[in-house]
């Protein structure tokens, strides 16, 4: 699916890498007017590749305030697979081709290894050194194409990872096995026992994994599903 012009392309990149914002916000990032902003974001919306909402899909809810609250507008799962391109469809083709080959041993082993590549760019040194922060995580899986994001969690307690973008999320909806050996490998760089509580694979808005403020090393499974139709609230 095509953007309708090079301005609202522009828009769903801003979108992409800050997540859900509101129409003020984004005239203020990219120095355009209130009016155009409008103009780009109903085009979006028309063409089913940005909504709009109350509320972002993740983080706290507002304050209450006087007066009609701000909209907020985030891409929708067409508006992030037009900003991905095709890279989405080889992963799927390759991993229903190991599958076929190597069954589902060969699917874990792929993504454990894609999960720990992905966290080495954090911990290039030693894997098994527990330093990354969840900035540095953040920063990483930016890097990486997720355009992540930390927010401050329940009552300081935790923190949110939030990741806006998937390059793979119809691999990963298909194989779920991607989205477990990613959140074991963050746990494992943090040293500490994180849980999804959405993905975008699950049709949510963004994936955003919960991570605990305080120190707490922890023993991981060994082992994680393979089964391309499992759907676990874990995740």
């Amino acid at each position: 699916m095509k953007f309708p012009g090079e301005a609202a392309e522009r828009l769903a990149h801003s979108l992409l890498d800050v997540g859900p914002t509101t129409a003020t916000e984004l005239a203020d990032r990219l120095r355009m007017t209130a009016a155009g902003i409008r103009r780009q974001l109903t085009a979006l919306q028309e063409a089913g590749l940005v909504t709009a909402g109350d509320r972002a899909p993740y983080g706290p809810a507002p304050a209450p305030r006087r007066g009609r609250p701000s909209q907020v507008f985030s891409l929708t799962a067409s508006g992030r697979a037009a900003l991905n391109g095709t890279y989405d469809d080889l992963a799927v083709d390759v991993l229903r081709f190991v599958q076929e080959t190597q069954g589902a041993a060969g699917v874990r082993a792929f993504a454990e290894r894609r999960a720990k590549r992905l966290i080495q760019q954090v911990l290039p040194t030693n894997y098994d050194d527990i330093t990354g922060t969840a900035e540095e995580i953040a920063i990483a899986l930016t890097a990486a194409g997720y355009a992540a994001s930390i927010e401050t969690g329940d009552q300081g307690v935790t923190v949110q990872l939030c990741q806006h973008n998937c390059p793979v999320v119809d691999a990963a909806a298909e194989f779920p096995v991607l989205c477990d050996a990613e959140t074991l490998a963050l746990g494992t760089a943090l040293g500490r026992h994180v849980t999804r509580l959405a993905t975008l694979a699950h049709g949510d808005g963004v994936c955003t994994t919960v991570i605990p403020v305080q120190d707490a090393r922890v023993n991981f499974p060994s082992q994680i599903s393979t089964d391309p139709i499992d759907r676990r609230a874990t995740r």
